[in-house]
């Protein structure tokens, strides 16, 4: 495989660059606040960015989308990384749910959910985190859904369920088979509308003093037709599995974006900037900033790029995205961090949106599973190779 962006693929990543810098960062303050003119503001950029053809670019050709390859698509997607309203400007923050819907979904589901998702008529959200269960071992889940009659109810409390305020349903992962059924066929997922009575929206939780629409959702008898049902009875688990995986790649894209804007923004600080006698381009402590985040963030597009590649080759990449996932995060947040240190306490204010940007990167080490279980669970998949005797070629991955 080549590093190098394809010729095929560079007219359509300069213009989302060209986007994300002249249109969606200028927009970011106002686009934070969530108020009437930031919804206004947003459905405008969608609408933009439908009529000059970069809408829904990583969405498969027959739902609407580009249609780009996976490994194409890391190199779109990591400028469109650049900014937190990227996804929703450029209609791809439902590409999760749009391609579990699409493998899973009944016709009657795909018609009512799948293609309004696809053009943004709609958002979708996510139900599996729960308070006080460490969902890091999702067996422990304590929300069930018992079917009675043709209904399937449901009772729980679910957490961290993002955008479920503006969503027009949530899938909810439950527990849904008796006691004794191996834990991991003991699952299922239900597509639970909104404003179905009983689905009560709790609280928007905030994160790192951040308002993220990250949602306590009760679910108290809350019933819904037995054709809700997404894809076979206790199957959650392989559903879940199918959705984060190809989920954690698309964060370590869009967090390529997030460091070469942090980067960006430290190197022209160091020229702009003088001390001691001179511009602090010339100081060695910050051009070690400058080196180590380099190398940094070049090791983990290199582990995307591979990754990706994998994908496209038809492989799972289980030990590609475990370990990206874990590079990806620490990249992101050293970074910004080196970025923050060099603007000093301009760094710390809403001045940079470097501030803003820490915060994200903080959390992004342990949404879609924590640091610690990628780093066990790939680290047993390799030790697995040793213990049938074979060693792991590097090369030929």
């Amino acid at each position: 495989m080549s590093f190098e962006v394809p010729e095929s693929v560079r007219p359509i990543r300069d213009a989302v660059h060209a986007f994300m810098t002249e249109r969606v960062e200028p927009a970011e303050p106002v686009l934070r606040r969530g108020d009437e003119e930031a919804r206004a503001l947003l459905a405008d950029l969608q609408r933009q960015a439908k009529r000059e053809g970069l809408w829904a670019l990583g969405h498969p050709k027959e739902l609407g989308g580009g249609g780009l390859p996976f490994l194409d698509y890391v190199y779109v997607n990591e400028v469109q990384g650049r900014s937190e309203f990227g996804q929703l400007a450029l209609g791809t923050f439902t590409l999760q749910d749009s391609l579990m819907l699409h493998r899973h979904a009944s016709p009657a589901q795909r018609e009512r959910y799948l293609k309004p998702l696809v053009q943004a008529e709609i958002y979708p959200s996510f139900a599996m985190t729960e308070p006080g269960i460490s969902s890091s071992d999702p067996t422990q889940l304590t929300t069930t859904a018992t079917l009675e009659g043709d209904e399937w109810v449901i009772r729980g409390r679910k957490w961290f369920t993002t955008l479920a305020d503006r969503a027009a349903y949530t899938t909810v992962m439950c527990r849904t088979e008796p006691e004794g059924t191996p834990p991991h066929l003991a699952f299922s997922m239900i597509l639970v509308p909104t404003d179905t009575p009983g689905y009560t929206i709790v609280r928007d939780t905030p994160v790192l003093g951040l308002d993220g629409g990250h949602c306590e959702v009760i679910y108290d008898d809350v019933r819904v037709p037995a054709e809700n049902l997404l894809g076979p009875r206790g199957h959650g688990f392989v559903i879940a599995q199918e959705r984060l995986g190809p989920g954690r790649i698309f964060h370590c894209m869009r967090w390529l974006g997030q460091a070469q804007r942090a980067f960006d923004l430290m190197c022209a600080r160091l020229h702009e900037r003088s001390a001691f006698g001179g511009p602090l381009a010339d100081k060695q402590l910050m051009q070690q900033h400058v080196f180590d985040s380099y190398a940094e963030i070049q090791a983990a597009r290199m582990l995307t790029l591979h990754a990706a590649h994998r994908i496209d080759a038809g492989d799972q990449a289980r030990v590609e995205i475990g370990a990206i996932k874990v590079v990806g995060a620490r990249m992101l947040h050293n970074v910004i961090d080196r970025a923050i240190q060099v603007y000093g306490a301009e760094g710390l204010t809403g001045d940079t949106p470097l501030e803003h940007m820490y915060r994200h990167a903080r959390a992004a080490r342990i949404y879609d599973g924590p640091d610690e279980v990628h780093i066990t669970t790939t680290a047993r998949r390799i030790l697995k190779e040793y213990a049938r005797g074979r060693n792991w070629e590097f090369g030929l991955r």
